[in-house]
């Protein structure tokens, strides 16, 4: 052993929306990376998907899933009602919604990631949302404890991306922390594929483009890695992929045209692949029932089946009920935007565009089969 290297370091590159079928035909570093499996994803988006990545756990035991969940006892989101009164034309802007977010954001303290979206101020008060602290920080699930309690608790030295930086910055962060050969373990957050698959999915040539560009930093993350320890591990997992956008659904309108009240006769959300409902009275429950029965885009996810991928949370809290749209049918508009895009998850983790990926220059000590097997990983690559 060169006495000049500290021993031994495990890399983890978690790359967002690099999926199974994203990576399909493609030679993403197949040389340095020659063990290649896909991951089952959880239900849900990313806000439900890396949580299940950091602590092994479905989202009914961590109780993270889409942003948004109402309850208007404790929603924080009272004072905004006001901006009712505004133009929809003015606040409905993502420059202004990125603003009040913002702002909103530092007035509560959260630090974890924040964002408004399309919700409607004459509404928001009715919703509390599910991520106010910073996953990646000891302590910051909502509940269970995630890879950092165990690692902080183990007293591991590690180094952690920070995720609101660019991938530039968290790159060179790696290397700065890499040269000072005092770490054992990192994770290394890489985030915009998420947002070039959205904009132009998944068989653009500017995915293979951006999948170079990450070989090519990759490389030298592995070469000065290299140059620092005696053994290199590096292993690369992703959340989720991505689906090619075909159809596009008013589900809104559809739902208002009953005539039913918001808020007095029910609730909902309109994510971007699901509605979100709770029911405020039978009649209600029933006319709604009887209406998303009739769409053929898309179905009710029973109880059991909830149960099945661990979205059975106690007290209904992200919804009574599930309305699921097909993989490649979005809801436009939605609360989440108002604007088709490309590229989507979301959907059933039974669809191929759902699995995740993991590629490694190591085989994996624990047979990785879904995401949530990743933390497992890295308990046992950081010795946690």
């Amino acid at each position: 052993m060169n006495d000049n290297k500290a021993p031994k370091i495990s890399i983890v590159v978690f790359i967002d929306a690099l999926g199974w079928e994203v990576l399909k035909g493609r030679h993403f570093m197949e040389t340095q990376l020659p063990f290649r499996r896909k991951l089952r994803s959880v239900f849900g988006f990313s806000s439900a998907c890396i949580p299940s990545i950091l602590t092994g756990l479905m989202p009914r035991q961590h109780r993270h899933w889409s942003f948004f969940y109402y309850s208007p006892q404790t929603s924080p989101f009272k004072p905004l009602r006001i901006l009712r009164l505004l133009p929809r034309s003015l606040v409905d802007r993502g420059r202004v919604r990125n603003l009040i977010s913002k702002m909103i954001k530092s007035l509560y303290s959260y630090t974890g990631y924040f964002q408004l979206y399309n919700i409607p101020f004459e509404h928001v008060d009715k919703f509390d949302y599910c991520e106010k602290s910073d996953l990646f920080k000891p302590g910051g699930m909502n509940q269970g404890e995630n890879i950092f309690d165990h690692l902080s608790r183990a007293g591991v030295s590690y180094h952690v991306s920070d995720w609101r930086d660019s991938e530039e910055q968290n790159l060179e962060a790696l290397k700065s922390d890499l040269k000072k050969k005092d770490i054992s373990f990192a994770l290394l957050y890489m985030a915009s594929m998420d947002a070039l698959l959205h904009e132009v999915g998944k068989e653009s040539p500017q995915v293979d483009e951006k999948l170079e560009w990450y070989e090519k930093q990759l490389d030298e993350v592995l070469r000065l890695a290299s140059e620092q320890y005696e053994q290199v591990r590096v292993f690369i997992c992703s959340d989720h992929g991505m689906a090619t956008v075909h159809t596009h659904i008013d589900l809104m309108s559809k739902i208002e045209e009953l005539g039913l009240t918001f808020g007095s006769d029910y609730t909902a959300t309109y994510d971007s692949t699901m509605g979100r409902f709770w029911f405020h009275n039978q009649g209600a429950r029933e006319r709604i029932t009887e209406l998303l029965e009739l769409i053929p885009l898309g179905r009710i996810l029973p109880l059991g089946e909830l149960q099945q991928l661990g979205c059975d949370f106690e007290g209904d809290q992200y919804g009574e009920m599930i309305f699921l749209m097909d993989a490649g049918v979005l809801i436009v508009p939605s609360h989440m935007g108002i604007n088709p895009i490309t590229g989507m998850h979301g959907y059933h983790p039974d669809d191929p565009d759902s699995d995740a990926s993991l590629l490694s220059n190591a085989e994996p000590l624990n047979d990785p089969q879904a995401i949530t097997d990743v933390f497992h990983l890295m308990r046992a690559e950081s010795g946690a």
